[in-house]
C-alpha cells in the first residue's frame, strides 16, 4: 500500500490536467490502496451527516423513488440512501472504486457500475427523484467543471433533488488549489441554470484544521 504523498498527488492531478486527460488519474488513487477501501485517503467512511438529517427530514416516503450517486467512491453515501428506501445506482470512472464497494458491501442493494459522467447511459437522462453529488467538481479544473454541472443536472427528473456537498473557498482566494473548492457565485451556478435553491449550509468540518464546506438542496421546479 502506498503512503499517500500530497505534494505528489497535486503534481499528479497536474500533469493530467495539463495533458487535458482530467478523468486519467482516478483510478490510481483506489488502485493504491491494494483492496483496502480504508486506504483510500479522502474517503470518510461514513455517510455526509448533512445528507442523514436532509433524508431524516422529509416528510416523504422514499420506498420506489430513484437515486443516483455521481462519483461514488466507496459507497458511505450510497448505502445510507439505499437504507433510506431509494433505488439507488451509484457509478465511479474508476473500476478499481467500484471492486471496492462490491467488495465492501457484499449484500448490497445498490447497483454499483463503472461510468462515465460525461457520457452516461442515454436511460439516465432527467430519469433520477434525487442526485446526489459529492466533491466532483472540485477535482476538475477549468470547463470541465461547467461540464460537469451540466451533467449531473441533466439525471435530474422533473420535481426531483439535488444534493450537493463540496468543500468552499472564498472568491479569489486559493485558485491554485488541487483539488479547487467551490465559492460562493460557483455553487450558485445551479441557480441560474434554472433550479430552485430549497437550503443552503456554510460549514467547517471536524478535522484539524477545519477545513470550510457546502451543502445545498435544489429542486428541479419543471413539471413531468
Amino acid at each position: 500500500m502506498k503512503e499517500f504523498n500530497p505534494a505528489a498527488y497535486k503534481k499528479m492531478v497536474k500533469t493530467y490536467q495539463d495533458a487535458n486527460d482530467p478523468l486519467g488519474w482516478f483510478d490510481s488513487i483506489y488502485t493504491d490502496a491494494e483492496g483496502d477501501h480504508k486506504a483510500v485517503f479522502w474517503a470518510d467512511l461514513e455517510p455526509c451527516p448533512y445528507l442523514l438529517k436532509w433524508l431524516r427530514d422529509r416528510i416523504v416516503r422514499f420506498f420506489g423513488r430513484k437515486a443516483i450517486v455521481v462519483g461514488c467512491g466507496v459507497g458511505d453515501d450510497a448505502e445510507a440512501l439505499s437504507e433510506a428506501g431509494y433505488e439507488v445506482t451509484a457509478f465511479d470512472i474508476s473500476p478499481e472504486a467500484i471492486r471496492l464497494c462490491k467488495n465492501r458491501y457484499p449484500e448490497t442493494k445498490v447497483n454499483y457500475l463503472v461510468a462515465d459522467l460525461f457520457a452516461y447511459p442515454f436511460d439516465w437522462t432527467a430519469d433520477f427523484d434525487l442526485v446526489y453529488e459529492c466533491n466532483t467538481i472540485q477535482v476538475l479544473p477549468g470547463k470541465y467543471r461547467a461540464q460537469c454541472r451540466d451533467a449531473i443536472i441533466s439525471l435530474l427528473a422533473p420535481q426531483g433533488y439535488l444534493l450537493v456537498s463540496c468543500r468552499s473557498r472564498l472568491r479569489g482566494e486559493q485558485e491554485d488549489d488541487i483539488p479547487l473548492p467551490l465559492d460562493k457565485e460557483e455553487i450558485d451556478s445551479f441557480i441560474r441554470c434554472g433550479l430552485s435553491e430549497e437550503s443552503f449550509i456554510a460549514y467547517d468540518d471536524t478535522q484539524d484544521p477545519p477545513v470550510p464546506h457546502f451543502f445545498a438542496t435544489y429542486r428541479n421546479n419543471k413539471q413531468p
